[in-house]
């Protein structure tokens, strides 16, 4: 009984070692492609806020204006849930999430933008912008107020405005060094992308920053918007955007769908560009399959109808907004943009809900997978990923509480960042 059983086997090792040999480079070039999901923290947002218009306290005025129009239109629990269709049994704690947000964190991600949100200016004008923002900056990040993630959208690679782009993003960085280094959650914005080759422009453009300055060699990453026609599909019929990924050498950290520009492109007429026409829906399944398992996010885009004027008129704008980021969110596109403080209760409503709203159920199916209960459903490992990475979302944006998750899994956070395919961190 305690002896090992000899099998038969026909093939010799010698066999086996030849294959390994022939996909030693397949092997490799998989694990660079797709190295898998960074573990960090994914916001579920990004504010632009022209260059001109950001101030100290930006942050704090987008919170105060979104809860003086939650205040305003939407006072208690059962009156956002009424606007916007929660189910009774989460509208308390999605409408108190909603409140403590505004009040602690408003905006997630912060980007200040240089580009269609700042327009053409003197150049003594962006200089002095450019060096403004990154006193800001720094000066936020060491009391403590800046958003989780800050930077800067430059203008784009294009020949008309390449060099302007270029000086902006050298004042900026180069003022975030003199004020003490390069913050933790910076994160750049590149737009307007058509070819691949302007990515690599900008590899070289911040490899030779880091060189300037003595960083280490891929310190700085970038997202990449994703705005043109020629940025999904090339001239050649190859999906483009892969080829931008591959491109940026690793430093890629997100491709960020423009809704405007690209329903523009495809010649979609005023009226009818939004985040749910069948040109967006194909341009972000383009960018999802291109980027999946190659740890570079996604994010969606934005609408424009803003939550202004009567209570009836925010109403409107509410649902239509809530609605797009829930779809947004069934669609696995965790992040999208907002374009006033109007949109920031909807944001965060649509958000909670969603996770807790799943949370029992996915915790349970969770437990039984590893436990190996089985249940009315039979997941398998990608499955049990799956559900590990919503809980794991769900935490990092505040809609669900480790206890809880704790106490419904039986898992603590390393074992599920281990089961979501993350980079284990402690407890």
């Amino acid at each position: 009984m305690g002896q090992q059983e000899t099998v038969a086997t026909s093939l010799a090792d010698t066999v086996r070692e030849g294959i390994k040999a022939s996909l030693a480079d397949v092997d490799a070039d998989l694990a660079r492609r797709y190295p898998g999901d960074p573990g960090t923290r994914q916001p579920v947002h990004t504010v632009y806020v022209p260059a001109d218009a950001f101030t100290a306290i930006t942050l704090r005025t987008w919170g105060d204006e979104a809860l003086a129009a939650l205040d305003a239109h939407a006072p208690d629990a059962g009156a956002l849930a009424r606007v916007l269709a929660i189910p009774d049994d989460l509208a308390g704690p999605v409408h108190d999430r909603v409140r403590a947000k505004l009040t602690r964190e408003p905006v997630e991600d912060l980007r200040i933008d240089f580009e269609d949100g700042y327009g053409p200016r003197p150049d003594a004008e962006e200089d002095e912008a450019a060096a403004r923002a990154a006193a800001l900056v720094a000066a936020a990040y060491r009391d403590g107020t800046a958003a989780p993630y800050t930077g800067i959208r430059m203008k784009c690679m294009e020949a008309a405005v390449r060099d302007r782009g270029i000086r902006t993003l050298d004042i900026f960085l180069t003022g975030l060094m003199n004020a003490g280094g390069l913050p933790d959650g910076l994160v750049l914005t590149l737009p307007k992308v058509t070819y691949a080759e302007q990515v690599t422009a900008m590899v070289r453009l911040l490899e030779a920053f880091e060189k300037a300055h003595g960083l280490p060699s891929g310190r700085i990453g970038f997202e990449i918007q994703i705005e043109t026609t020629q940025s999904i599909l090339g001239a050649d019929g190859r999906a483009t955007v892969a080829r931008m990924i591959e491109a940026a050498g690793g430093r890629a950290t997100s491709l960020h769908y423009g809704t405007f520009d690209y329903s523009a492109s495809c010649g979609v007429s005023a009226a009818h560009q939004s985040l749910d026409h069948p040109v967006a829906d194909h341009a972000k399944a383009v960018m999802q399959v291109a980027a999946a398992g190659t740890g570079v996010r996604l994010s969606d885009g934005s609408t424009n109808v803003l939550p202004v004027g009567t209570t009836e008129q925010v109403h409107a704008a509410w649902r239509l907004h809530h609605g797009l980021v829930r779809r947004s969110l069934a669609r696995a596109y965790y992040q999208g943009w907002d374009m006033h403080p109007g949109h920031l209760p909807t944001r965060y409503a649509a958000v909670y809900a969603f996770y807790r709203e799943g949370l029992e159920q996915a915790a349970a199916r969770l437990a039984a997978y590893v436990g190996k209960a089985g249940g009315a459903v039979m997941d398998e490992p990608a499955t049990a990923k799956a559900l590990s990475s919503y809980l794991l979302r769900g935490l990092d944006c505040g809609a669900l509480d480790t206890g809880e998750v704790a106490r419904l899994t039986g898992l603590t956070r390393p074992e599920l960042d281990a089961l979501a395919g993350r980079p284990v961190r402690a407890a």
